[in-house]
């Protein structure tokens, strides 16, 4: 008979098998109380012999997130402190996937999981996961329409807990001094600091592409319209914005209405790749070529390429993969609860991608650390409102959310991921400027 205190010891033995380190860099607490691992080290608490069950099913990422996204393990403290912990370990420590599990480290597990009463069968999945997204041809219209609902389809006043009245779901721009390895509750973020830092990341964008009153405007995956409000009421731009949400365009047409710039915004649902009536003398694509796809990448910058008049400028801001070629892993947390179907590619592929296209690069400018501050300010505003989040949406979303934003953040301070803005002109028209201090 398993004595309480050995629960706790089982389990960092099992998981240290999982993690592929001789010993778990966490304090583990499993569900009778018991505890072991490193004093003072970040707890990572077992809450039902279910997620052990789970992670003898899928001995990696998978079954740990499936296991967090339930609710059966949980990180209490400072969640960006137990995943620097976990990233020192063998199998978190590098970009790949997990390495398969030898047959001794199986029965580890296996062993353990009859010791603690674990056996079963294999439990269903959380229902945030995205099982029914993947039906049809990667990346047709109707997959890519399932997949960006999956993601943004969750309720507006959810996001609007985590983004704040910005409901800006990408970068900001944040001023020098900022630092985005401080602890979140240390201050270094003002509290206010995210919404004028997206204001900054609003204004720089419509700068860069050079919008006057007149200019007309594609806002590519326009979210919930703050580009393409910025640009017509700071600008006087006529702006365009296209999504496959229909919660965020339903969104996006409120606040022009409530702005007075329903003459100027024209929101609607619509795939990139059907929209025909250009041409158009600014693109903007924010956060949305990452649903595109390597295998798309070039028919999408040729898409863009044909939407823009000669002399017409797109800025592209995407994340990039910095490390190095790696096969996309489908069974990973981020495509089975994130962004189903979404890939990372490096920016030389999308600067590549973009020169064949016929486009001249006029800018690269590198964010790294400021998805990095900007994801820690959203996980700051997610557990400042948990209970009301949870509510919302659901415990479990509210889980996915708070474990893809603090990965992420974690993710861009180690420079596995960047973000870049890349500014390119189509030839053909008026001459670029002479220096970026036009748009600086």
């Amino acid at each position: 008979m398993t004595t309480p205190a050995g629960h706790a010891a089982r389990l960092a033995k099992a998981l240290a098998v999982v993690l592929g380190t001789d010993e778990v860099p966490l304090r583990l607490r499993a569900w009778d109380g018991s505890e072991a691992g490193p004093e003072g080290a970040p707890v990572l608490e077992f809450r039902s012999r279910r997620a052990l069950r789970r992670i003898l099913w899928s001995p990696g990422q998978l079954g740990l997130s499936r296991a967090y996204v339930a609710g059966e393990i949980d990180s209490p403290g400072d969640i960006f402190a137990a995943f620097m912990a976990l990233s020192s370990a063998g199998k978190f420590a590098g970009p790949g996937p997990f390495r398969p599990l030898g047959p001794s480290e199986i029965w580890t597990l296996l062993r353990t999981a009859i010791l603690l009463g674990a056996l079963g069968p294999n439990p269903a999945p959380p229902p945030e996961e995205a099982r029914m997204v993947r039906k049809g041809p990667l990346h047709s219209r109707r997959r890519d329409s399932a997949a960006i609902s999956h993601h943004y389809d969750v309720g507006n006043d959810f996001y609007a807990l985590v983004l704040g009245p910005s409901m800006v779901y990408s970068c900001a721009v944040w001023p020098e001094g900022s630092d985005a390895t401080a602890s979140t509750d240390s201050g270094s973020i003002p509290a206010g600091g995210l919404d004028e830092a997206q204001e900054a990341k609003l204004d720089l964008v419509c700068r860069k592409l050079g919008l006057r009153p007149g200019s007309r405007l594609l806002d590519v995956g326009c979210g919930w319209g703050s580009l393409a409000l910025h640009a017509a009421g700071k600008y006087g731009a006529t702006v365009v914005g296209v999504t496959l949400s229909h919660e965020q365009a339903n969104l996006a047409r409120k606040r022009a209405a409530e702005a007075g710039l329903t003459e100027r915004v024209d929101i609607r649902v619509q795939d990139y790749r059907d929209i025909g009536d250009g041409p158009f003398d600014a693109i903007s694509s924010i956060g949305m070529s990452e649903h595109v796809g390597r295998e798309q990448t070039p028919a999408y910058a040729a898409a863009l390429f044909g939407l823009l008049r000669p002399g017409g400028r797109l800025l592209n801001h995407a994340i990039s993969w910095n490390a190095g070629p790696t096969k996309p892993d489908p069974d990973s947390f981020i495509p089975r609860y994130v962004f189903p179907d979404g890939e990372m590619i490096s920016l030389g592929e999308m600067v590549a991608a973009l020169e064949r296209a016929g486009f001249e690069i006029l800018d690269v400018e590198a964010l790294r650390r400021h998805y990095a501050l900007t994801l820690r300010a959203w996980v700051r505003r997610l557990e400042a409102n948990w209970e009301k989040a949870a509510k919302l949406a659901s415990p479990g979303r509210a889980r996915v959310w708070r474990l893809y934003m603090a990965s992420s953040a974690l993710g861009f301070e180690n420079g596995l991921t960047g973000v870049n803005q890349v500014l390119v002109q189509r030839t053909g028209g008026d001459d670029p400027p002479l220096r970026r201090t036009a748009w600086l």
